[in-house]
């Protein structure tokens, strides 16, 4: 569990990193974060998640990440940081 709580922290801040990127108008570095947010992604994967985390991080992999760089993707990103975020943070080690 210590290394999934790891992993979630890691992938709520290239979310956060992809949000801010986005803002600055910085999209060639908001892609590269996309990029480091699905390799997170493929190792949570191979993890066991509750059903509604599970549901999270699909939507992250099929919508979010494939999505173009604009104001509602940074918000989404926002958005899905803080969920895992908080869920991580719930998480004993």
């Amino acid at each position: 569990m210590k290394n999934s709580k790891l992993i979630l922290f890691s992938l709520a801040s290239d979310l956060n990193r992809i949000t801010n990127s986005i803002q600055r108008g910085s999209y060639a570095t908001a892609d590269r974060f996309s990029q480091e947010a699905s390799q997170w992604l493929k190792q949570l994967s191979k993890t066991k998640q509750k059903p509604y985390v599970r549901q999270i991080l699909n939507n992250l992999e099929n919508d979010l990440l494939k999505a173009n760089n604009s104001l509602l993707k940074a918000e989404e990103s926002l958005m899905y940081s803080t969920l895992l975020q908080n869920y991580a943070m719930s998480l004993e080690v």
